[in-house]
């Protein structure tokens, strides 16, 4: 059976962007990636995912206000446009599908909203349905959403939101109602100052959620009560090594296949780094730290097998892929990189 890996990217001339539209790759039984589609005239088509069938692919265009459908041709991975809608807001940089495969949940980061669009089983958007402004620490402010996340149950909708300009980020915390797609907040969490909260990630087990913030380059360990929809930050670490004295600027965050370790993405000092995951407690403890090969690793994520990481280098063009040891939690290089312009998300199908 064909894999097909999908790639995101930057457009415009404001972003110094090199990209030309959604990358559509099949791999190789060899583990190379064959260009087969690249679906341009799209601007900043900078995050994808895909609907529950994986018939279907949606992707937000940073900076304006759209989030588009694609059909996904069985056999070819090949993407055909199929419609588009409003998000209500500006800069939608994250979506998330629900359980039932029902509502798109889409977070615009420059006007403080997430937004509730219903789909239909032909992969088709109906028209904005609510939309959720939520507010920053001080009144007035706008709260940055920059990711919206499911816990492994698909019950709560998890908001990471930067803050910015206000100083105080925070974590928002919503139950799902999966007949109506409405949402009801049952918990905040507000970072440290300048923090600014950015993705996340769940442990398997449900109970521990980690969280990137990109200004103070640190990662958070909350523990997840899923009764009730509330979390704890217990423990908070820099995502660079102690030596490094220079700035920083975190951005992804991903859990290993075996829920072993979290591995974060470092811009500016382009680099992964890994921690350890207490199996008791889920604190966390500093492993290794790799330089990806490229610059700005603005995302990461698993390949389709799992097994390796993949850094996606939005301004040297390139996807780098590492191997983590499971018993040392050290980084080593492996294959070749693939080129794509511009490259800011990777999915699977």
């Amino acid at each position: 059976m064909s894999r097909y890996a999908y790639v995101g990217c930057r457009t415009t001339k404001e972003r110094n962007a090199r990209g030309k539209g959604i990358k559509v790759f099949e791999i190789q039984e060899d583990g190379s990636w064959e260009l087969v589609q690249t679906v341009e005239g799209l601007v900043n088509p900078s995050y994808l995912t895909m609907d529950r069938t994986g018939e279907y692919l949606y992707t937000v265009h940073g900076d304006f206000s759209e989030l588009s459908a694609f059909s996904v041709e069985k056999g070819t991975g090949r993407l055909t446009p199929i419609g588009q809608v409003s998000t209500g807001g500006v800069n939608p940089v994250h979506l998330t599908v629900d359980r039932t495969n029902r509502f798109i949940y889409v977070a615009n980061l420059q006007t403080g909203t997430v937004a509730v669009v219903p789909r239909n089983e032909d992969g088709t958007l109906e028209p904005l349905k609510e939309l959720y402004t939520i507010p920053g620490k001080e009144e007035g402010t706008i709260s940055h959403p920059h990711q919206v996340f499911q816990d492994q149950r698909g019950d709560y909708l998890m908001v990471s939101c930067q803050g910015r300009r206000q100083g105080f980020g925070q974590v928002d915390v919503f139950r799902i109602n999966h007949e109506t797609g409405e949402l009801t907040q049952t918990c905040v969490v507000r970072s440290r100052e300048i923090a600014e909260p950015r993705h996340g990630v769940f442990h398997p087990g449900n109970r521990w959620f980690y969280g990137v913030n990109e200004k103070d380059y640190s990662v958070t360990f909350y523990q997840f009560d899923s009764k009730e929809g509330r979390l704890e930050p217990k423990q908070i670490l820099p995502t660079l090594p102690d030596t490094y004295t220079g700035d920083g600027w975190a951005s992804g965050i991903l859990m290993s296949r075996s829920g072993s370790y979290v591995v974060v993405s470092n811009r500016k000092h382009d680099s992964i780094t890994s921690f350890r995951v207490d199996p008791e407690t889920g604190m966390l403890t500093y492993c290794d730290c790799i330089k990806t090969g490229g610059s700005q690793p603005r995302f990461i994520t698993l390949d389709e097998t799992g097994a390796y990481i993949l850094a996606a280098n939005e301004l040297s063009d390139t996807i780098t892929r590492f191997s983590l040891d499971e018993d040392t939690g050290k980084f080593s290089m492996a294959g070749t990189a693939v080129h794509a312009e511009s490259p800011v998300c990777v999915i699977f199908g």
